[in-house]
């Protein structure tokens, strides 16, 4: 008797244990990416099925007009974010983007609280379909091309 496996048998063996490494792998992966998953909410969602208070999620809304107020430390502010069906107050404590305005899209990165508030850590302005640069905004459509055209 020869000791070992037939060479058919080795090939078999090691095709079984590939396999096994792989999906050892891809769930690994799979497991690493669930707990750094950073889930995205519109105001609605969130009041409906709030997530677990030390969830990290995003959400995604207008900013309400009327509704943003500054502390007195000049640091933290407060507003809220409306999808025109719920809506979520919000404190970041931070410097807003340039684009940050009331009546502005707004993507806030943070956690909810027991209290139902959103505590954001990092802000996300985001413009409209018009958006057009400070540079760019005194002048005509042909001087704004050939501005650009000039920079490339």
């Amino acid at each position: 008797m020869t000791a070992g496996f037939k060479p058919k048998h080795q090939r078999l063996v090691l095709v079984v244990l590939a396999l096994v490494a792989i999906l050892a792998a891809g769930a690994l992966a799979a497991w690493a990416l669930k707990n750094q998953a950073s889930y995205f909410y519109i105001p609605s969602q969130i009041v409906a099925n709030p997530p677990d208070p030390d969830r990290g999620v995003r959400l995604g809304g207008m900013v309400k007009a009327g509704s943003l107020k500054t502390a007195a430390d000049g640091i933290t502010m407060h507003f809220v974010v409306d999808d025109g069906k719920a809506q979520v107050p919000v404190t970041f404590a931070g410097i807003a983007p340039d684009l940050f305005k009331e009546g502005s899209g707004v993507v806030a990165e943070g956690h909810m609280m027991k209290d139902g508030t959103f505590v954001a850590d990092n802000l996300l302005a985001k413009h409209d379909e018009n958006y057009v640069p400070r540079e760019l905004q005194d002048m005509s459509k042909q001087q704004a091309r050939q501005t650009v055209a000039e920079t490339r």
